[in-house]
């Protein structure tokens, strides 16, 4: 039996700073993440091509402002309104979708568990145009490592950029923009202007940050310089590897801050306290020597 798409509570953590909610692998979503994008520009009022896939399942959340989605399979016909960010739609394989009345400056994040494959897209609502996937070689493949040439340092990335009269897309696929593979997406939203977050170190996870709406600053420190990176723009990020200290800062009103995570959650690899973490850099150079 097809499956049917249904809103998935997001977890919220509440907080004077702004509101936190995270969507992690097999947990909130019922897949491994394979591929994050996020929709953003789009005038309002304006509907996109719908479509939808054979193999694809998907997460939909209004980052920021609202919009509707229609969804069927043929037979069954469903509506929804996304209009808080703590509320994901499952969609599942099979179910064609279409994004309208969109709000102005709304962005939908889309988190889907397979890389972008052309032939597993269908643009009727009657799937009259699916292409045929019997021959499972059509399979989009998940790569098991970067591609030469992306590195862990830290510093600004520039993220494709899709633009169209409809809005634009930034896209990453696992291990091809960036080099790691994504397995946890959170993200700040209700931030107060001007207030910080953050202030922490990640002994092992690596982490993109993009600003999709508004702005910030990120402070990063290795334990011996210091660098202030700004964000303003939906199709740059900043990669903070595992070992540095990061802080964001002067954030922007209905600044929304959005954060790739190569692991899921652990609270031991968390180091929240500055002077832990000039001891634990002091650590680490010692067991280099």
């Amino acid at each position: 039996m097809k499956s049917k798409p249904y809103l998935i509570d997001l977890p919220k953590i509440r907080d004077n700073r702004g509101n936190l909610s995270v969507i992690e692998q097999m947990k909130d979503a019922p897949f491994a993440i394979a591929r994050t994008y996020w929709i953003y520009d789009v005038p309002g009022g304006v509907e996109r091509r719908g479509h939808g896939y054979r193999r694809n399942e998907e997460i939909i959340v209004a980052l920021s402002g609202s919009f509707d989605l229609t969804l069927t399979d043929g037979t069954h016909h469903m509506h929804y309104t996304l209009n808080r960010s703590y509320y994901g739609l499952y969609v599942p394989a099979g179910w064609w979708r279409a994004l309208d009345n969109f709000s102005t400056n709304s962005v939908a994040l889309v988190l889907a568990s397979t890389p972008y494959a052309p032939h597993d897209y269908f643009y009727s609502p009657d799937g009259s145009d699916t292409p045929d996937l019997s021959d499972d070689t059509q399979a989009p493949a998940r790569p098991s490592q970067p591609p030469s040439g992306l590195t862990l340092q830290a510093g600004r990335v520039c993220l494709p950029k899709v633009a169209f009269h409809e809005g634009s897309i930034t896209a990453i696929n696992n291990l091809c923009e960036l080099p790691f593979a994504t397995r946890r997406v959170f993200y700040t939203y209700d931030i107060p202007g001007g207030v910080s977050r953050g202030a922490h170190c990640h002994k092992h996870c690596h982490q993109l940050l993009v600003a999709v709406c508004g702005s910030f600053s990120v402070l990063l420190d290795d334990g011996s310089r210091r660098q202030v990176f700004t964000l303003s723009r939906p199709w740059e990020g900043l990669l903070v590897p595992a070992g540095i200290w990061s802080q964001e800062i002067d954030f922007s009103s209905g600044s929304v801050c959005l954060a790739l995570a190569s692991d899921l959650y652990d609270a031991g690899d968390y180091i929240s306290d500055y002077q832990d973490y000039t001891a634990y850099v002091g650590q680490r150079k010692e067991a280099l020597r």
